[in-house]
């Protein structure tokens, strides 16, 4: 499982011409779900993510996790983090989980993210043309990795 993660002053995803989530102080989650990702990767990057404390304290340090500060949540699932570009131009997505499987982790994701912040999170369309609107705070980025723990 590969997330990439943005603190955002808000964010909002569109799908055709509708506005489908909406939030403001909080993360966007932009969830790569792999073929071999299980039960033991949601738990471990919701626990993660709950608790990376990238937002600032009163002193403007990044010392406070979403919980602390009441944050929301946009999950936005991603296959194309999953992307191998070590051969040619045009990137292969074979690690990437096939659809059926994806929904499946994705929506065990999103009750597991639920439970960790106390907060239905918000999300995207699975396997919608979405246009993810991202204002971006800081900016803060972060990539994490089920499998490969840094």
């Amino acid at each position: 499982m590969r997330v990439v993660v943005q603190r955002v002053k808000k964010a909002s995803v569109e799908v055709g011409n509708s506005v489908v989530s909406f939030i403001d102080l909080g993360m966007v989650i932009l969830l790569g779900i792999e073929i071999n990702d299980n039960e033991n990767d949601i738990d471990w990057t919701t626990k993660k993510l709950s608790q990376l404390r990238i937002f600032d304290d009163e002193s403007r340090i990044m010392n406070k996790s979403l919980v602390d500060v009441k944050g929301d949540v946009i999950v936005i699932s991603q296959f194309t983090l999953h992307a191998l570009t070590k051969k040619g131009n045009r990137p292969s997505y074979i690690k990437a989980a096939k659809s059926d499987y994806a929904k499946k982790i994705y929506q065990k994701f999103l009750t597991s993210i639920e439970t960790r912040i106390n907060k239905k999170p918000k999300a995207g369309i699975f396997g919608a043309d979405m246009l993810v609107k991202i204002e971006n705070d800081g900016p803060v980025t972060i990539f994490i990795d089920s499998k490969n723990k840094e």
